[in-house]
């Protein structure tokens, strides 16, 4: 059964879903990036008169699959508007006042899709939550530096799709005033970006970033030094003129490239080269600076967290390959440090250390250090870490938190990754902290703030509980 709604721009006709909640799937925010756009900020759309077919999953920036780190079933579909969102509701009451949980998809800032079955919001729809998925620009359409385009565009799309939602969402049943922006991994690392952004101030109310990544170096320097290294390694200038006109598998062809290792890369961040960064306009201060040592995010809730084995997963090269202290000189980290993280990590076996050191410079010590800053400013924050151990691999990897807080236990290729029998109580538990804390930003009365005095967090595990400071040691290797 069809359902129509009226947005700013036209009406919208969804579908009604056999528990009774309604499903609208890729309403543009904005016209499509091509052209004159393709690296332009994001344009609103045309108005239209005709209901807009919202049945189905519209166009999403990625284009090739991209397994190596995620293992999220992530469609691609093709077509050319690809600033679109899916909005799932309880009920379409405009006197419902629902709050609202806005997704932004991870991927590294390269991949990733908004059309993801584990990012369906049935179950957040049967707890009162709106859900809205987001689509943005990726790699080099979204975030590599050009002279003569802004930056930052991904970034910009967030804001306008948050935009979108603040002018757009009553009509679907929710309460713009009730905002929690939400996302893991690169959407992660987007939660604390537009934390530090100000022209994204007033569109939430609460944040939750999930293994949340952001790159590091961070600012216009990385950015240009990304830009030569895209020149020097294809010959093709980093401008529109040079860029526009390019085909999809051109664009990526260059992408691949400019990611591929190599002696060249001075300069440049060891992951995430193609991501935000302190432009000095948009975003004043990278987003780690700002988290730690300014003001971003005073007023605002923020719960995040991370998995205890992110990319644990990943060996280090072989005997033939780099020792660990040049392995973690290319993380940006202290070489003198191997000796400790051996220690810290050894019992695991020597092909887990350089992974876990890997897990900690990009998910857990950034995020623990944003925790700790926080704490010592009194701000409200909640800080979590994700322990169950998949029966498939022994670890609990980035991305196998997910199905668990969204209570998709049973969506496509959950088991694959979590066994035949991933704990129900574990997914209860987390679901229903992400539903508390996007009504009323607070994650339930089992689960206190994070605070210098006992640094209470957060352990999801089979069976959860609270520990205080059990994050310590991973401050003690690389905070201190």
């Amino acid at each position: 059964m069809s359902t129509t709604v009226t947005t700013a721009r036209g009406p919208v006709r969804g579908e009604r879903r056999a528990d009774g909640s309604l499903r609208f799937l890729g309403i543009p925010y904005a016209q499509p990036p091509v052209g004159d756009l393709r690296f332009a900020a994001p344009v609103p759309p045309e108005p239209w008169a005709e209901p807009l077919d919202a049945t189905a999953y519209g166009p999403t920036a990625q284009r090739r699959p991209f397994a190596e780190v995620t293992t999220i079933p992530e469609p691609s579909v093709p077509g050319a508007g690809v600033l679109n969102l899916n909005v799932f509701t309880p009920r379409a009451d405009p006197t419902a006042a629902l709050p609202v949980l806005v997704w932004i998809h991870g991927g590294g800032y390269v991949a990733g899709s908004a059309a993801s079955p584990w990012y369906d919001g049935a179950a957040f729809n049967r707890d009162g939550v709106i859900l809205v998925s987001v689509g943005y620009r990726l790699g080099i359409e979204g975030f590599l530096h050009l002279e003569d385009a802004p930056d930052n565009r991904g970034v910009r799309d967030w804001i306008a799709a948050l935009e979108w939602v603040r002018d757009n969402i009553a009509a679907f049943g929710g309460d713009p005033a009730k905002v929690t922006v939400a996302g893991q991994s690169a959407g992660g690392g987007a939660v604390q970006t537009l934390l530090a952004v100000p022209a994204a101030k007033g569109l939430f109310r609460g944040a939750l970033s999930v293994s949340g990544a952001v790159p590091q170096p961070d600012g216009p320097e990385a950015a240009r030094a990304a830009a030569r290294l895209l020149t020097s390694r294809t010959g093709v200038p980093a401008t529109v003129a040079a860029l526009r006109d390019l085909s999809d598998d051109e664009i990526l062809d260059l992408q691949d490239r400019l990611a591929a290792p190599g002696p060249d890369r001075e300069g440049l961040p060891p992951m995430l080269a193609l991501a935000p960064f302190a432009d000095g306009e948009l975003i004043p201060r990278p987003a780690l600076e700002a988290l730690t040592t300014g003001e971003a995010g005073a007023d605002v809730p923020l719960m995040l967290g991370f998995t205890e084995h992110e990319f644990t997963m990943f060996p280090a090269p072989g005997p033939d390959g780099p020792p660990l202290p040049v392995l973690l000189g290319g993380l940006g980290l202290d070489p003198a440090r191997a000796d400790a993280v051996t220690r810290a990590y050894g019992a695991d076996g020597p092909e887990r250390v350089f992974g876990q050191a890997l897990t900690d410079a990009t998910f857990r010590a950034p995020n623990l250090a944003v925790a700790d800053a926080r704490a010592a400013r009194e701000r409200p924050t909640w800080l979590y870490e994700f322990t169950w151990r998949s029966p498939v691999t022994g670890l609990a990897f980035h991305c196998l938190d997910l199905p668990f807080a969204f209570d998709l236990l049973d969506a496509e290729g959950v088991r694959a990754v979590a066994g035949d029998t991933p704990p129900r109580e574990l997914a209860d538990a987390l679901h229903r902290a992400w539903v508390s804390f996007v009504t009323h930003q607070d994650p339930g009365p089992d689960w206190p703030r994070y605070t210098t005095e006992g640094r209470v967090t957060k352990i999801w595990d089979e069976h959860p509980r609270t520990a205080e400071d059990p994050l310590s040691p991973v401050r003690a290797l690389w905070l201190t």
